[in-house]
Formats: structure tokens, sequence, C-alpha cells
């Protein structure tokens, strides 16, 4: 292995009969099981070291689910579960969790969330100041009509460590770029939020995607960011409705194929393995 390991930053395990998976239809091609041992050989065959395992339910006991995964696979090097923010005692399901060392983080599917201000308006703050005080990560799942909110709670936890996750999925099927572009620059010029490349192609048109649809959207979050505050995630297994592992891999490759060598470095590995504490 190198010194610059690859690290996936976003993908998700799955069994269907384990937890309730009601965002998925119940005739997707998402609902069957997703686990290690299909995703490994795909790690494998683009050269992807590590991985950071996503919580998909609104489940702590999936969140336990996942930090077992991870003790029995090596090439998982960290979790990002679930927990009830709005909880008061919320502290305590955390205890639990951080006696794992693979738990680096908490997201909720804020995304969706009736309120698109869920996240300021549900007492979720108390829950985020909690992370913020344990240094714990925050990933924001958030779509265009959510992203005018994360400013006002990173004015209220300025030292929450947060990152939103697949640039806030714009209309990229559409080729919509605004309001997407000028609220995603508000929330990029606060200090310390990240951004994940990934789950661009499950906005595009699955069917007939080429590089050329994402290409824009990912030089604009280059410019906002900078490579030290994006990292790669493949958003696997629900990329696979647009575009198998691979060719996900090397769409973003083929995409930064001009940047500079630390340019790459940061977002296929670096970026994460900062930004979640990654023992790698």
């Amino acid at each position: 292995m190198t010194n610059n390991p690859i690290v996936d930053s976003h993908q998700h395990f799955w069994e269907i009969q384990r937890f309730d998976y009601s965002w998925m239809p119940a005739d997707s091609p998402l609902a069957t099981d997703y686990g290690p041992e299909e995703l490994e050989p795909l790690l494998q065959s683009s050269s992807v070291d590590y991985t950071v395992i996503v919580q998909a339910v609104s489940s702590a006991d999936e969140a336990r689910w996942l930090l077992e995964l991870a003790g029995r696979h090596d090439f998982v090097a960290g979790v990002v579960g679930w927990v009830d923010l709005t909880d008061p005692r919320v502290g305590d399901t955390l205890d639990e969790l951080q006696k794992s060392a693979y738990f680096k983080g908490v997201r909720h599917i804020w995304e969706g969330e009736k309120d698109p201000g869920w996240i300021v308006n549900s007492g979720a703050i108390k829950g985020l100041k909690e992370l913020a005080r344990r240094n714990l990560t925050f990933d924001f799942l958030a779509k265009p009509p959510n992203l005018p909110f994360i400013p006002i709670v990173m004015d209220q936890i300025p030292d929450l460590r947060a990152v939103v996750d697949h640039i806030a999925k714009p209309l990229i099927a559409e080729g919509v770029i605004e309001p997407w572009l000028s609220d995603m620059r508000k929330v990029a010029s606060i200090n310390g939020i990240h951004c994940k490349i990934s789950g661009m192609v499950t906005e595009a048109d699955h069917q007939n995607w080429t590089a050329d649809d994402i290409r824009p959207y990912m030089h604009h979050v280059l410019g906002m960011f900078g490579s030290d505050r994006l990292m790669f995630g493949s958003d696997w297994p629900v990329c696979t409705l647009a575009g198998k592992y691979g060719r996900i891999v090397d769409t973003v490759k083929e995409i930064l194929s001009s940047q500079l060598p630390s340019v790459k470095t940061d977002i296929f590995g670096g970026t994460a393995k900062r930004f979640y504490s990654l023992n790698i």
C-alpha cells in the first residue's frame, strides 16, 4: 500500500430484513442485501484501500451493527452512525458508541424531513452541540432547499466538524445550477465545513449521464472548498442505480486528471483521513 491510501469516504451496507428501509421502494434494485463481501472485490479492482460506512436508517441499532462489521473487515476505517439528536439523553448513546474506535460521527436523514429547516427547528441543535463537545463529526445530508439552514447551525456551533454529503444533490439531470451554487458558496465560506464529491451520478440522468454532466458541479465545489476540504465518496450501493463502482471512481479521476497530484491526494484520501481521524 502507498503512503497515500485511497479512501472511499461514503458507502453503505444493509440487510433488508434487519432494519426498516422504508425510504427504499420495494421494487427498487437497491432492495436487496449489500454487504462487505459484495464491496470488497470492487474496492480491490479500483485500488481503493479503505472506506467509511455511513448510516442508511434512523436507528442506533444499525450503528451498533455497522461497528460490528467494521471490526470484522480490515478495509473499513470508520463508521458514521445515527443517534437521536433531539434526545436529551443522547450523550448516553454516544458514550456507548464511542467505546468503538471505529465510531467517527453521526448523520441524520435530514433531506427526508418534511420541514427543510428541521435541523434548527427540532431541538437537534443540542445534540449537535454534544457532538462538537466530543469532537465527533456530523454529515449534513442536505438537498438544495436545506442549504440556507447550514450557516444558521454553524453560527450556533462554530466548532462543529461538519461535511456536506453528495455536494447537496443539485439538479444535475436538469442542468440546474442556481440557487444551489449561491447557497453552497455561503456554506463553503464557513471555516471547517467540508464537502463530499459523492452521489452525483444518481442526481444525473441514470441511463445517459457522462462525465461532462458532472464536471461543472465538481469544478464549482473544487473552486469553493479547495481540495483540503473535499473528499471522494462512491455512495455505493446507491450509485449502482446509475453506474458501476469502477465507473464512479474513474469518472472522478477523469475530471480531476489535470489537477496537481496534491489535489488528488487530498480528495482521494487525505481529507477523509484528517476529517474522520482515520487510523490508517
